[in-house]
């Protein structure tokens, strides 16, 4: 039996006068013991949150491949385990098309998370064009296959499906689509790392909301879900928690 995992995105929002939000939060959590929660901070944040809630699991949103050097502006997996997180995202849409992230990036930060400690959950989805041309399962199958790093396991990986058209939008997949697309991802990972595929948490992420997290979360192959604006606020986020 896989259990719930519930992970918010704060993306590029919050300042340390957010973090209160944090406490009812970790409430929360703390109170239905049989879902993990977890959230992921901007950078600036990583240490403040895991320091003010330590019974939450926090993480980064992105990581750089290298353990250190001469990159400047960027973070290292180093770097936020040092500063308190337990994950990072890697591969969301949005880094994927604002910074033009390859798969063969993702793979390589997926890797360097892993090196250092961090458990990962790697981001894939189709565009609206690639979904309308009939596309969307080939798509996202073959980023999850370009994106899994060697030696994928399911004690440090999940992979959340996260439709680009549906992220921000209010607009969701049907039920049956991100079943059927949940079954696709969880078919590739069995061709690519064997059955231990049957262990790794596959969450939704697209426009999840207190008024529809029950039903996509009770949908087949879902085994959470990776929360964006919903997860800023206790008053959105907890909800969601209480769905799964």
């Amino acid at each position: 039996m896989r259990r719930k995992l519930v992970a918010g995105n704060w993306k590029m929002n919050g300042t340390r006068a957010t973090l209160a939000e944090l406490d009812a939060i970790a409430a929360a959590a703390a109170d239905r013991p049989g879902v993990d929660v977890a959230v992921a901070v901007p950078f600036t944040l990583v240490m403040a949150a895991a320091e003010r809630v330590p019974t939450l699991s926090i993480g980064a949103q992105d990581v750089h491949a290298a353990d250190a050097g001469a990159h400047t502006g960027c973070i290292s997996a180093a770097q936020v385990r040092d500063a308190g997180a337990t994950f990072t995202i890697v591969g969301h849409s949005e880094r994927r098309a604002d910074q033009g992230e390859t798969d063969a990036d993702v793979r390589a930060k997926a890797g360097a998370a892993r090196r250092n400690g961090l458990t990962v959950i790697l981001c894939v989805g189709e565009t609206l064009a690639e979904r309308d041309a009939g596309r969307a399962e080939a798509v996202v199958t073959a980023q999850l296959a370009g994106s899994l790093p060697e030696g994928a396991t399911a004690d440090w990986l999940s992979v959340a499906y996260e439709p680009v058209w549906a992220i921000g939008t209010g607009r969701t997949p049907t039920i049956a689509d991100v079943a059927a697309m949940h079954g696709a991802i969880r078919a590739e990972l069995r061709r690519s790392i064997g059955n231990e595929a049957d262990a790794v948490r596959l969450l939704y992420g697209g426009s999840v909301t207190a008024d529809n997290a029950a039903g996509l979360l009770a949908a087949g192959d879902v085994d959470g879900a990776l929360v964006g604006g919903a997860s800023l606020t206790a008053a959105k986020f907890v909800p969601i928690i209480e769905a799964a």
